[in-house]
């Protein structure tokens, strides 16, 4: 494998989606890393957890001879094989730990004994969720932002789709949005969410083209908040408004989070999907209660629960279909029209979906 210097080029890293092994542990991979990096740690949590106990007690020599005793003979062996295995797979990869120091580096020298020169990131990745959260800066600076807004149901994320200059949000998040827009997969970190946010936005400004549509969020996308700095440019931005018929609305909701959700929930539980699929929306609707009233509360929940019945009966949807209009003209509606009025860019296009997307494409 020819030599490549080590690269401080964060941008092309990310713009590239270079492949990286990310020598962390795994406790610190999962609270934040970076789409293309792979979780492949010189030491587990706990040897990370004696490494540095030791550190604190005894200085950074003693904590470096721990830690080569406990990464040894067949432990070493067995990392070591799949580091290699890693480098030849992408050969055009690089390797970091938290600042780009002494674990990455000795996994550096221990590839180079196995005849394998393989390059690091300097600085780690601190420098690259540092580089990342000041781009986001550059980027909300330089990009002309438009929502894509509408009622639920209207279908926005199919927009988003459509639009080669967008980033889906809700995508990145894992999650629908809406208070029953959790997925059985569950949600990336908030650390991951917003690196995600910002490389989505860094490859589309890379080009000569400054416009970018966002769907019109709120604070909140599941248990992901969006950035500050995001949400503020939001606020102002001018925006596209998605309308579409009632009865378009509920076959978008019923295809979203009855049968597209069911589906996931069986794929991921088997035979006890439809049961966990019916009670995470019955769940998701109880956190509404206070804002439903009780009454309204119990009359949709009893509806849900006999539309879920007769749904595994026999594959009827109809009563799917009363509830989500049910929610929609008494409960969704009068929350979107508050939350428009609290918007300040001006509207610029609206229409179904398929009008919109057109205006999209064809407008600068």
């Amino acid at each position: 494998m020819s030599h490549r210097p080590d690269t401080a080029d964060y941008r092309a890293l990310f713009l590239g989606d270079t492949p990286m092994m990310d020598m962390r542990a795994p406790a610190e991979f999962a609270h934040g890393a970076f789409p293309c990096a792979h979780s492949l740690p010189l030491m587990s949590d706990d040897e990370r957890a004696r490494v540095g106990t030791c550190y604190k007690r005894q200085g950074q020599a003693a904590a470096i001879e721990l830690g080569h005793q406990l990464v040894a003979g067949e432990v070493r062996a067995r990392r070591l094989a799949r580091w290699c295995e890693f480098a030849r797979a992408h050969p055009a990869g690089y390797l970091y730990c938290f600042r780009g120091g002494l674990r990455s580096q000795t996994v550096q020298q221990w590839l180079r004994a196995e005849g394998i020169e393989y390059p690091l990131v300097l600085g780690g990745y601190k420098a690259m969720r540092r580089f990342l959260l000041d781009e986001l800066q550059r980027s909300l600076q330089r990009a002309r932002l438009v929502l894509v807004s509408g009622k639920t149901g209207t279908g926005k994320t199919r927009v988003i789709a459509h639009l080669e200059r967008s980033v889906d949000l809700e995508g990145l998040a894992r999650h629908r949005g809406s208070t029953f827009g959790q997925l059985p997969e569950g949600q990336p970190s908030q650390i991951d969410f917003e690196n995600g946010i910002s490389i989505a936005l860094l490859k589309l400004l890379a080009g000569a083209g400054t416009r970018v549509f966002v769907e019109d969020e709120g604070r909140l996308i599941g248990r992901l908040y969006l950035p500050e700095a995001l949400r503020e440019t939001m606020k102002a931005s001018p925006m596209v408004v998605v309308e579409e018929g009632l009865a378009e609305r509920v076959e978008v909701i019923l295809e979203d989070y009855v049968l597209d959700l069911g589906r996931r929930y069986a794929a991921r539980h088997g035979s006890d999907g439809p049961g966990l699929h019916s009670a995470r929306l019955q769940d998701d609707l109880g956190r509404i209660r206070k804002r439903l009233g009780g009454e309204r509360h119990r009359r949709v929940s009893e509806l849900m629960a006999a539309a879920f019945q007769r749904q595994r009966a026999g594959g009827d949807l109809d009563l799917h279909r009363q509830w989500i209009a049910t929610l929609l003209e008494q409960y969704y509606d009068p929350m979107y029209e508050y939350q428009l009025a609290q918007r300040e860019g001006e509207v610029l296009f609206s229409g179904n979906r398929a009008a919109v997307i057109d205006w999209a494409a064809g407008s600068g």
